[in-house]
């Protein structure tokens, strides 16, 4: 008797969620743990959250901004028992101490400013009225990103062509988002359509990202993937294997040029070499149109273990000088086309983009 065909694997759960009322938790998967152990986090202090977003717990600029904006709701349950203006004054403390966590992804610091216009509305309100509009703001930013996220999918997906090999770096899919991905949509989008993708995927150090996060959702949703070390991305394009590079985004400056995940500027270099369009899909909420180009955009430096000691195993000399920017940026010029929730947005990008904040 033939063996009976393996089950199919369920499909990523969801990187976040909230459970219960103002008084309620996150719960988050901690991301540190994947491809290993899926395990998830309870969140019921603000400071769990802040060193969930630190520690990349929780990673990926949307699924940031998300869970600061329930952090704010966590953060300010321990006031709900004192007056308006107390409570108020202990949303300010949280907001601020939550924006402390991570310097480059710009939907961090999105939601926060958006959580504290709620606050401004409703400040003459009672304490638990001011919290419960402040949940009902953190869970539409949710709602919102899981239908900007799916809209990303769908406008990115036409730019693949059927039988096509994709290459992209470090992790944009529903790990990095409340849903659906940015990135990644664009792939799931296309293989719902019937499209045939051959997805290669970088490793993407020192974290391995790529090699932990999105092998794993991508297999998870039946996709063909194949992983490759960052160093391998230019023997793959030259022997025509890719046919187009898609990548996420943490910040966006208003002339184009993007900040994302350190390795995706060299991509880029390769991509234009090689003559492949590079396209960064992206959600609104991650233009940042209060700067004008990438050098404004501020990038994180992290601990030099993350080099010297990846996965917990010593692979560099005690004491050797360590330099470890988490991002890199991208100039415009190197990228194709935003593949946005409004739409693909091409050159010129100063004129085009002026729809996304119009």
């Amino acid at each position: 008797m033939p063996a009976s065909p393996p089950l199919p694997q369920p499909l990523v759960p969801l990187t976040l969620r909230w459970e219960g009322d103002v008084d309620g938790s996150l719960t988050l998967i901690d991301q540190t743990l994947l491809p290993i152990e899926l395990r998830e986090i309870e969140c019921r202090d603000v400071e769990t959250v802040w060193e969930a977003i630190k520690s990349l717990r929780v990673r990926g600029a949307p699924a940031i901004g998300v869970s600061a904006a329930y952090g704010v709701v966590i953060g300010i349950q321990q006031a709900l028992q004192g007056t308006s203006k107390e409570l108020l004054a202990k949303f300010h403390s949280v907001a601020d101490y939550l924006a402390t966590s991570r310097p480059t992804a710009v939907n961090l610091f999105w939601a926060l400013d958006r959580m504290r216009r709620k606050a401004r509305d409703v400040a003459g309100d009672t304490p638990r009225q001011i919290a419960s509009a402040l949940l009902v703001e953190a869970r539409a930013i949710e709602a919102e990103d899981r239908a900007m996220c799916r809209a990303i999918g769908v406008a990115g997906a036409a730019l693949l062509p059927n039988d096509c090999g994709v290459l992209t770096h470090c992790n944009a899919g529903g790990l990095a988002t409340a849903d659906y991905g940015t990135a990644l949509a664009v792939f799931f989008s296309a293989h719902e359509q019937g499209k045939t993708l051959r997805v290669f995927a970088d490793e993407t150090r020192p974290l391995l990202q790529g090699a932990r996060l999105t092998t794993w959702e991508l297999m998870r949703r039946g996709l063909d993937v194949t992983l490759i070390c960052d160093s391998m991305a230019a023997q793959v394009m030259r022997e025509g294997r890719i046919q187009a590079v898609v990548v996420g985004a943490d910040r966006i400056a208003g002339n184009g040029d993007t900040a994302n995940k350190i390795g995706t500027y060299s991509v880029a270099i390769l991509a234009k070499h090689h003559g492949i369009p590079f396209y960064v899909a992206a959600p609104s909420s991650t233009f940042d149109f209060g700067i004008e180009s990438g050098r404004e955009i501020p990038i994180e430096h992290r601990a030099p273990e993350e080099v010297t000691r990846g996965m917990g195993k010593q692979t560099a000399p005690t004491g050797v000088a360590v330099y470890n920017p988490a991002f890199d940026v991208t100039p415009a010029d190197l990228i194709a086309a935003f593949i946005t929730e409004r739409g693909v947005i091409s050159p010129p990008y100063v004129e085009n983009l002026r729809r996304l904040r119009d």
